[in-house]
């Protein structure tokens, strides 16, 4: 936070009255921040939190979330979201949950749609393959890669590298430091949790409508799921007599819906307790946001119900292994050859090594990016490989 004479700036203070007057006392407030990395003067119209999101929001980075796939592929249509619509999805649930539980919107939104933005390609089997080509040199996980990406890949700024973020964003998106201080029985702060709570919302109830849409699923087959026949229920509607597709959408409101007002109502008890207590000592307690014992519960089973029925499908299971091919071909060329790569991933092979470089390179590419370099490194040309 930039000071002056020890005192929050005029444009600042402005924020931090507020906030005071809108958000709980738990919430993260501007006056919170730890700042950035390189000192930068507060802005005269956003807040700390308002200036990450815009900056993760006008990143490089973020637009190629438009061709990363979310779980189904460009093959099976156009229907199916991305990653980059999930991450509106998420967005959306999450900033519903702060602002009724009167947390900060603003660090609530930069942190979702941070959250997947160092997803690599394919989707999961695109992060469990470059894991496997990066195990000698600690794996690869798309929440530490984001960390890269926004401290370092970059490139918007002449003073320095990297986004800038504040210290509040980059922590969220930090997996290895809060595992490190769950350990100790702090918790995140609250706007952390229910982005990842709104994430594992979004990707569940999606899933559904993909899966039934591409028909990878019938309704018949998810009525035997508590969750989903207490969506019907909720829906006040006799839906099996509305239109096959009418009966999908119907059922994936209701089903968002349904854990939104669950977790709200368990959050608001949770947090009754604590009003007053400040964003450190609220972590400090360990305080967890969670869903009720039977949502929770019915959450599971229909998530081992995708695992199994879902991701595990016929028509997904030849995409995932040729697409976890292509990028096993792609490490192990470009990480014996780093001649081959872009000019500054040589450079930052030289600084680190050729594997965690060629890691980062394929990291950052969108699906098409990625089968056009493999095409190209499997053909005649013998040059480097584009940069994205």
């Amino acid at each position: 936070m930039s000071e002056i004479d020890g005192e929050s700036s005029p444009d600042l203070q402005q924020f931090i009255d507020r906030e005071h007057l809108l958000l709980a006392s738990y919430a993260t407030h501007s006056s919170d921040t730890q700042g950035r990395v390189h000192l930068e003067s507060e802005h005269l119209y956003r807040a700390p939190y308002a200036r990450d999101r815009d900056r993760i929001l006008h990143s490089s980075a973020f637009r190629r979330l438009s061709g990363k796939m979310q779980v189904f592929t460009g093959e099976m249509g156009i229907y199916h979201r991305t990653r980059l619509t999930h991450t509106f999805e998420v967005a959306s649930v999450a900033r519903t949950l702060a602002r009724a539980l009167r947390l900060n919107e603003d660090l609530t939104e930069a942190l979702a749609l941070m959250h997947d933005i160092g997803h690599p390609p394919y989707g999961h089997c695109g992060e469990d393959a470059l894991d496997a080509c990066l195990a000698a040199a600690g794996g690869f996980s798309h929440n530490q890669f984001a960390l890269v990406v926004v401290q370092e890949l970059e490139k918007r700024y002449l003073n320095f590298d990297g986004l800038n973020l504040s210290h509040e964003t980059l922590a969220g998106q930090d997996v290895r430091a809060n595992k490190e201080a769950a350990a100790v029985g702090r918790s995140p702060s609250l706007e952390v949790q229910i982005v990842d709570l709104a994430d594992s919302i979004a990707y569940d109830a999606h899933d559904v409508d993909d899966a039934l849409q591409l028909g990878l699923l019938t309704i018949a087959e998810l009525k035997d799921l508590s969750i989903i026949q207490r969506a019907i229920l909720t829906t006040g509607e006799p839906i099996d007599v509305l239109p096959k597709q009418q009966i999908r959408v119907e059922l994936v409101r209701a089903l968002i819906d349904l854990q939104v007002s669950d977790l709200l109502h368990q959050s608001s008890d949770r947090l009754m307790p604590h009003g007053g207590k400040s964003c450190d000592e609220v972590c400090s307690l360990g305080v967890r946001l969670e869903h009720s014992t039977s949502i929770a519960s019915e959450r599971e089973e229909l998530e081992q119900f995708l695992f199994e029925t879902v991701y595990r499908h016929k028509r997904l299971i030849p995409v995932r292994e040729a697409a976890a091919d292509r990028l096993q071909v792609l490490f192990d060329t470009l990480s014996q050859d780093p001649l081959r790569l872009p000019l500054r991933f040589r450079n930052r092979a030289e600084q680190s090594s050729p594997e965690v470089a060629t890691g980062q390179y394929l990291a950052g590419m969108t699906d098409q990016f990625c089968d056009q370099q493999y095409r190209q490194l499997t053909g005649p040309s013998s040059g480097p490989l584009a940069d994205w």
